[in-house]
Parts: C-alpha cells; structure tokens; sequence
C-alpha cells in the first residue's frame, strides 16, 4: 500500500467517530474516492452494509450509529421520537428498551436509503413519514451523545405527543400513560407552542386528558383557547369510557 493510502487509511480508522456508519458520499468529501473505498473494502479495512454505506473492519454499528450517518452526514431530516426518544433521555426507565421498536420520523416523501431499510438492526424501526409538526420548532428537537457522537431526538415534550400519535396500533395505551406519569419536568411554553400547531386532534387531546389525569405541572400554565382541538368525540379504544371534558374515548379502569 502506498504512503498516501496508508495516511488516509490511518486517518479513517483514528479520526472518526466509533460506532458510526459511513456512507459513500462522507467519504468522498473526506479523500476517499469510489478507488480508495474498493482498495480498502477488498483488503478487508471496511465492510459493507449495502449499497453506499460502509463499517470499519471489526467495528460493531447499531441503529444509533446508522441514524446519525442519516443525519450528520447525508443531512436527512429524519429524528428519533415517541417513546424511543423519552428512554434515551432518562423517561420512563422501568421499561425495557431493547425488545421494543425504535421510533423515527421525517418529513412525507423522504424515504430512507436502502441499505437503512434492509439492514437487520436487531430492533424492529418504525418509521414515519407525517407533518404531525411543522419544520422550524428547534427547542424541540434536541442532541443525545452516544459514545463518540450524538444524535437528533426529539425533547421530551415532542416525543411525549409522538408516543401518543402511535397509541394504540403500535404503542399501548398502559406503557404510555406510566411513561405520562414521569413527565414531571416538561416546560409549559414549549408544550403550548406544540399544542397549537400540532396537526392531530387525537394527539392533542389524548395529551391533554393524560396531563391532567397524572396532574402534570405544566398543564398548570397552558392557554386552552389557543389551541384548537376540533369539535366531535374522537374513538381511540373501542367500547372505552368517554372524557367529557376532552372528548376522547379512553380504555376503562379495571376494578380493584
């Protein structure tokens, strides 16, 4: 190998990040053109993980360190929320976390790369495309180390709403209302600018109900007027106990 690829090699294996997916166009801003890349891959110093993605010989990758490839390098608006977001920071820490789904979401039309998709990251990923926010919001989004990098979650008073976006098909009513009731720290004004333009009734006052059922400190300081939670009752359990004040169909309370 010659001294010039010895450099960059050096330079790929101590300078970046551990645990971090590359992809094809990082390393060509970064020196490494398509000739580089196969002279490594077939020496066996990177290993593919499909079509424009790659691993450092050796080195175990994860759905974090793919997520952050996504976002850092390819500059994808696509976030971890819902109930995988509040783990992450701390929320919720009496469920387990490994045997569930990991929750991301973006903006309608942008599909993920293949080699995401049809990567096998131990953990099922669910992923959504919705406008259920609108872009802009950036006290809602917030950065998680992991290990030698960070990824774009979503603050706890986003994921909170997103979990309950996926109540009930893919997020049980019972998880997410324990999760709810450790939701003590929220911040008022940033729950009342989601609350105002989130675009799911649902969402809206499926949050609300449960605020107010686990008597969450910020309710204390939200504006109701201002936020419009539509006009009809909405069904999320069937055959449920309807809240009168939110109109909103909800499990019933098992006796004893």
């Amino acid at each position: 190998m010659t001294g010039q690829r010895g450099t960059k090699l050096q330079h790929l294996m101590s300078s970046f990040p551990r645990g971090l997916v590359l992809t094809s166009r990082f390393l060509a801003a970064n020196g490494f053109n398509n000739r580089l890349v196969s002279c490594y891959k077939h020496s066996h110093w990177l290993d593919s993980l499909g079509d424009g993605a790659y691993r450092r010989r050796g080195e175990g990758v994860d759905w974090k360190g793919a997520l952050a490839a996504l976002q850092m390098q390819l500059q994808l608006p696509v976030h971890c929320g819902a109930r995988t977001a509040l783990v992450l920071q701390g929320f919720g820490h009496y469920v387990e976390f490994d045997a569930h789904a990991v929750y991301l979401f973006g903006p309608p039309g942008l599909k993920l790369p293949r080699w995401f998709e049809r990567r096998d990251w131990s953990v099922p990923i669910v992923y959504k495309m919705t406008r259920l926010f609108p872009s802009g919001i950036s006290e809602s989004l917030v950065e998680v180390p992991v290990g030698e990098y960070s990824i774009r979650v979503s603050s706890p008073e986003r994921a909170a709403m997103e979990m309950l976006y996926h109540v009930p098909a893919k997020q049980g009513f019972d998880e997410a209302e324990r999760i709810m009731e450790s939701l003590l720290t929220l911040r008022a004004p940033l729950v009342q600018e989601l609350l105002e333009v989130c675009t799911s009734v649902k969402v809206k006052r499926l949050f609300l109900s449960m605020a107010e059922a686990e008597r969450l400190p910020c309710l204390e300081e939200i504006d109701l007027d201002r936020i419009d939670l539509g006009k009809g009752d909405r069904t999320i359990v069937k055959g449920g106990r309807l809240d009168p004040k939110y109109r909103v169909t909800l499990p019933r309370k098992q006796a004893g």
